[in-house]
Formats: structure tokens, C-alpha cells, sequence
């Protein structure tokens, strides 16, 4: 299992957390971009993302929380990322948005909230490379795993298996050392407070790599 450090909820400023993830094992940095609208807080502007990561390492794994995702493409492809995944709630136009995001030859990832239908994913699913599973509302750190979380996974994975498809699954919220244990199929876990609100960020990415 990777694992993809989010730097939303820390001790630290953003650019300090930052350096501390960087000198881990952590597999990915997570860059959750809220727009105020899609959810209640707003975190960022392009301008501030690109000058905070322009030195990064790590992969990138960014998560856009925002509405009509496809107007910041181009802006987040001068960064080079790993995975861009924006929210199947958030447009009207999907597949424009999937395509827009391999433009860049970019890896697409799709999310969806804790209480929208998986049914909802399904239409999109041969044409993605990572699907995120949100296992607390979307939005802010330090909340409680959801359990149903849980079967939504082994949904999902059945439908990969029975249908021979290859994206990657990733679930995000209340990632800790006992929450991992109860989705050990995971192929990435998003962990936030978890690591960055801790005094020794390699110890607790140990933790959750057991």
C-alpha cells in the first residue's frame, strides 16, 4: 500500500509541513484545493499552489474540491502531477474533464463523496486511472472515519475484478493506524492529521506501512 500525505491539517505552516513530508517515505504528497463553493472553506489560489510547490520532490496527488474542476487544468499542469482528481459531483461534463487532465498526460483520478451513489462512478470507470473514495465529508481534516467506507470499498473492488479494470483506489479521511487495518486492499491511503499534526512524521508513515 503507497501512502499520500496530506499537508491540509498540520502543526506547522504549509511550506515547513511540506519539507518535513518530503524527508519521509511517504510515496505522495496530497494537495487538497478547496474552492469555497464545492465545499465551505476555500484554501487556495493558483498562484499560491505553484509557488508553494514549484521545488517539490514527491509525486503530487491533488484532490480538487472545487466546482467546474476544468478551469484549473492547465494551471496545475505546469506542476507536473502525478494524479489530478476532481469530485464526479462537481460538473456536468466529466468525460470533457478526464479528457482535458490526459492532455497533459496526467493520471485521472475521480472522487466521490460519502453518501453519493457509486452507481454514479461506474459510466467513468474504463477511462480513469485512480478512483477516491472520501471516507469523511469533504473538506476539512481531523474527522472520524466513516465505516461504511468500508463496503463501499469491496464494492468497488468487485466491480474492478469483474470487469477487468486497472485504476488504482485510494481512500482519504480518518486514516490512522487502526483505521488502515480495516482496508488492507487499499492500493493508496490518504493520511493528514494522523502524520502532520504528530512530532515524528516517519514513525507514524511506519505505522500505517505495518
Amino acid at each position: 500500500m503507497k501512502i499520500s500525505v496530506s499537508y491540509l491539517s498540520s502543526k506547522y505552516s504549509k511550506e515547513q509541513t511540506i519539507k518535513l513530508i518530503e524527508a519521509t517515505t511517504a510515496d505522495y504528497l496530497h494537495v487538497d484545493l478547496m474552492d469555497g463553493g464545492f465545499v465551505p472553506e476555500k484554501n487556495f489560489t493558483i498562484t499560491e499552489v505553484l509557488e508553494l510547490l514549484k521545488n517539490h520532490k514527491k509525486p503530487l496527488d491533488i484532490h480538487l474540491m472545487v466546482f467546474d474542476p476544468i478551469i484549473y487544468i492547465d494551471d496545475l499542469a505546469k506542476l507536473e502531477p502525478k494524479y489530478i482528481t476532481f469530485h464526479v459531483e462537481a460538473t456536468k461534463d466529466v468525460v470533457k474533464t478526464i479528457e482535458k487532465i490526459k492532455e497533459h498526460n496526467i493520471g485521472v483520478g475521480l472522487s466521490i463523496k460519502p453518501h453519493t451513489d457509486l452507481y454514479e462512478l461506474m459510466p467513468y470507470l474504463a477511462l480513469v486511472d485512480l478512483v477516491l473514495i472520501m471516507s469523511v465529508a469533504p473538506g476539512a481534516g481531523g474527522q472520524a472515519f466513516l465505516l461504511e467506507s468500508v463496503s463501499r470499498l469491496k464494492e468497488l473492488e468487485d466491480f474492478r475484478n469483474t470487469n477487468h479494470l486497472t485504476f488504482e483506489i485510494e481512500m482519504d479521511g480518518g486514516i490512522n493506524a487502526d483505521t488502515i487495518k480495516l482496508v488492507p486492499n487499499l492500493d493508496i491511503a490518504v493520511s493528514g492529521t494522523f502524520i502532520c499534526k504528530s512530532a515524528d512524521y516517519q514513525t507514524q508513515i511506519n505505522e500505517l506501512k505495518q
